[in-house]
């Protein structure tokens, strides 16, 4: 006869558990050493110490972050941006630390997003008011097809404010992405002088507005 009552599971011991765990995080630290590199994995371990005043400032100026931007987050962590690679309006390559010194709002941006084309007037307006040696709006567009669609958009909506740059490969957007700083179009980070980031948004915001250049003007100030 046949007993019904099914035989107990063997427990899963502790050796075997304590070895899944840690392959599992072998794993993770080999993936994310194979996107930073094993320099970039030591740096960002416990954020880079540079970028610490970053930081403070975030915390010094999140009361601003309200209205028009309060969607936008502070830096609570040491984060320093990747060294973005672009093209200006004439082909020529930039780089995001050619901007070092200078506190910069770097925007990504594609004729097929609609919020980015409704925000790119606002950044223009942006670059208006306070664009200056010390701080500028460097948005990047990232479209890969029809490469003059781009150029035509700024001179249809009257852009003459902002410099044009681009990137037909979207690789800023897959850097950004690789750090958590790009969820969708449009994206932005504001960027310190030594590439640090201040403060980072998912989203349009109206950067023209009283409440964008109060937020910006606090982060300027010395």
């Amino acid at each position: 006869m046949t007993d019904p009552t099914p035989a107990p599971k063997r427990p899963v011991r502790p050796r075997r558990l304590a070895l899944v765990a840690v392959a599992v995080l072998a794993g993770a630290i080999l993936g994310y050493a194979g996107v930073y590199g094993i320099g970039g994995l030591m740096r960002n371990a416990g954020g880079d110490p540079a970028c610490r005043p970053a930081v403070a400032l975030a915390s010094r100026i999140a009361p601003l972050a309200k209205g028009e931007v309060a969607a936008v987050t502070m830096a609570t962590k040491p984060l320093r941006l990747p060294d973005l690679a672009f093209a200006d309006a004439a082909g020529e390559p930039k780089k995001l630390s050619d901007w070092r010194g200078r506190t910069v709002l770097v925007n990504l941006w594609a004729t097929w997003c609609v919020p980015c084309r409704k925000e790119m007037p606002a950044l223009d307006g942006l670059q208006a008011k306070l664009g200056s040696q010390d701080f500028e709006v460097v948005a990047v567009n990232i479209d890969t097809r029809d490469l003059d669609k781009p150029s035509a958009f700024y001179r249809e909506a009257g852009l003459n404010r902002l410099a044009f740059f681009s990137d037909s490969k979207a690789k800023v957007f897959q850097d950004l992405k690789a750090i958590g700083r790009a969820l969708g179009m449009p994206t932005t980070v504001l960027v310190d002088g030594d590439g640090c980031e201040i403060a980072s948004l998912a989203g349009p915001a109206e950067w023209a507005s009283e409440d964008a250049v109060r937020l910006i003007s606090a982060a300027l100030a010395k």
